[in-house]
């Protein structure tokens, strides 16, 4: 049964993980301690008093008893407030001070004890009243108390603030300027976890990872017999082949802690920041071991170095891979800590990388053969309800080349498909008319002209009837004229069989194929139109291959003058007079091609136009009414 993954004390951590254990609690400690705190409210306290009480005793003069006397005498006198011989009082017109420094209303005096002027008969006169209420008055001693506390708890406030914000912090100068990360999602407690039996179609690759599940179930066998296990296995392939879902299988099968993140996670601004979580994360792996570590997308932090490291995005990068390079090579056996990495550029990966004692298994995770596809067709349709005329082996032979992520999509884009026509189960047209919005776009409602739907007719059925006149072209699947994606019509062939190496004889048929629709264009009514765009970028890529790469050309030579375009970016992989030989045979492949493909149009005009007219009746032709209306038999498929 899995563990839950527990929550952890910070959120910034760039890694999820799955079937940790809980850490131990731990005590966080105010930054200074309590004491501190608690010092420094004292002395804020002191500091409020003090200066409330300069602002307690108010802006009321002081006045001498003898000016009193004389503003009594002058009737001048509204109100007096008497406690022992302190008085108060307010005047009835405002006076200015002796001193000269402004007017004053509300004041305050001193009666002296020998004085002995009949005070209370001269007020009787008069007819000052004298209150029972102070006239000047002060706070009390709680509102000073309050107002004194107010500081002191912002000043609490403030301190916890602070301390929440350094221990959120990354630590050092990427905890105070670093970008945090956010908060990454953690499994559900009792979920269950992905195993092999949640992995189909790659089961060569299931096999050299099963070494690294044994040995987490069984170290102790492998250290009795002195075998060391891969401390790195990099997973290399396309995007969409289960790279990542591997990985977290073979941790669901050992039944280990799994932590995942992606490459450019641990990258920040401040150049110190990664190479300080790539630490924290090892740290992690060995606290729990024995665990997996999985690193997504390691071309990010992972390629060649060399050349402008000066920079200083070149230079957190290369202090994040040497921190990745010194964790894996620090390992001991009895750390029980593997590496898994994914990427689709492993031809751009530093060789520190790959070497022996760190990723040094390299296991190459290719899109799935045919029974791979109906394996994981099968996976993906579990909680589907198929129809009785589902035949998912069909659909995996007309899938040739999708990936495990593409079969993924093709069974949802299904599922949503039946909820529109408002059905109980998916049915095999469901699939076919998803396999057509994936594979060929979705429909547009675009009206066209009858002249260009005419033009758009010949040409897909110049593709099509060069693909069924070629020996050893890929069968014609279907025919549309109906506006899908970019593309006014499309024509779509599939092997019956996966192809995993190509003849020459099968290129050119390939680049035959695509030429037809600018071809019958051509024959049928002597102009060329924008619409063979892409079909000119397919035949430039195939011809480029042929010539350059593939040793097709007998002038270029059994060479590879045009390596793979990840080695392109290093300069001219060949003298200029190669490249220009190259270009020149791609001209001349791609002309024969053309030459090619305009005579069979016009030796078989007859079939191109029956098959125009027929695309021009009924818009779209499947594979044996296509066949049929050109009247071409259809070889039989292969088994």
């Amino acid at each position: 049964m899995a563990n839950p993954v527990p929550p952890r004390d910070r959120t910034d951590q760039p890694w999820r993980s799955e079937g940790a254990p809980p850490p131990p609690p731990s005590k966080r400690k105010m930054p200074g301690g309590w004491g501190g705190l608690v010092l420094a409210a004292l002395v804020v306290f002191l500091l409020a008093n003090l200066v409330l009480s300069f602002f307690n005793r108010g802006d009321e003069p002081t006045i001498s008893y003898t000016e009193f006397s004389k503003q009594v005498a002058a009737g001048n006198v509204t109100t007096i407030y008497s406690k022992g011989d302190a008085i108060q009082g307010r005047l009835k017109n405002e006076q200015p001070l002796p001193d000269g420094k402004g007017d004053y209303t509300k004041f305050t005096t001193q009666r002296p004890a020998f004085a002995d002027d009949k005070l209370w008969d001269e007020l009787t006169r008069q007819k000052v009243t004298v209150t029972a209420e102070p006239v000047v008055r002060e706070r009390s001693f709680l509102s000073n108390l309050l107002i004194s506390l107010a500081p002191m708890l912002l000043l609490v406030l403030l301190w916890v603030f602070i301390a929440r914000r350094m221990r959120a912090g990354l630590g050092g100068a990427g905890g105070m300027l670093g970008r945090k990360a956010p908060p990454k999602p953690v499994e559900i407690e009792g979920a269950k976890r992905t195993t092999f039996e949640d992995v189909a179609g790659i089961d060569e690759v299931e096999g050299e990872l099963n070494d690294v599940v044994d040995f987490l179930k069984n170290p102790d066998a492998y250290r009795a017999m002195g075998a060391k296990i891969p401390r790195g296995v990099l997973l290399a392939g396309p995007p969409g082949t289960g790279k990542t879902l591997l990985a977290r299988a073979v941790a669901g099968e050992a039944g280990v802690p799994f932590f995942s993140a992606s490459a450019s996670e641990f990258i920040e601004m401040i150049v110190g920041v990664g190479a300080s979580r790539v630490r924290e994360l090892f740290a992690e792996a060995r606290k729990v071991a024995p665990a997996i570590i999985f690193i997504d997308e390691i071309d990010t932090i992972g390629r060649a170095r060399g050349g402008g490291s000066g920079m200083g995005g070149h230079d957190e990068r290369e202090q994040t891979l040497n921190q990745i390079l010194t964790e894996m090579d620090g390992f001991t056996g009895s750390e029980g800590v593997i590496v898994l990495a994914a990427t689709n550029r492993a031809d751009v990966l530093d060789p520190a990388l790959t070497r022996p004692g760190r990723f040094d298994r390299i296991v190459h995770v290719n899109p799935p053969d045919r029974q791979g596809r109906e394996a994981i067709l099968r996976i993906h349709t579990r909680d589907i309800p198929l129809a009785s005329d589902v035949d998912l082996a069909q659909v995996a032979r007309t899938t040739p080349g999708m990936t495990g992520a593409d079969l993924a999509n093709l069974a949802n884009e299904a599922a949503l498909l039946a909820v529109k026509r408002q059905q109980k189960t998916v049915t095999r047209s469901d699939l076919s008319d998803a396999l057509e919005k994936v594979q060929l776009g979705a429909e547009r409602p675009l009206v066209m002209p009858a002249e260009e739907r005419r033009r758009t007719a010949y040409h897909e059925s110049g593709h099509a009837l060069l693909g069924m006149l070629q020996p050893g072209a890929d069968p014609v699947r279907k025919i549309t004229i109906v506006p899908r994606g970019r593309a006014l019509g499309v024509t779509l062939s599939t092997p019956d069989a996966d192809k995993y190496a190509y003849t020459e004889e099968y290129l050119r048929g390939r680049i035959i194929g695509a030429l037809g629709g600018m071809a019958a264009e051509q024959v049928v009514f002597g102009v060329v139109t924008t619409g063979s765009e892409s079909d000119l970028e397919q035949v430039t890529h195939i011809a480029r291959g042929m010539a350059g790469r593939w040793g097709m050309s007998e002038r270029v030579g059994r060479l590879t003058a045009i390596p793979s375009d990840a080695q392109q970016a290093y300069g001219l992989s060949a003298a200029p007079a190669t490249l220009d030989a190259v270009a020149e045979e791609m001209r001349r492949i791609v002309d024969e091609c053309y030459e090619s493909a305009v005579r069979q149009l016009r030796e078989n005009r007859e079939k191109l136009d029956a098959l125009a007219a027929a695309l021009l009746a009924n818009e779209t032709l499947e594979e044996e009414a296509a066949y049929r209306a050109a009247g071409i038999t259809r070889l039989a498929k292969d088994a």
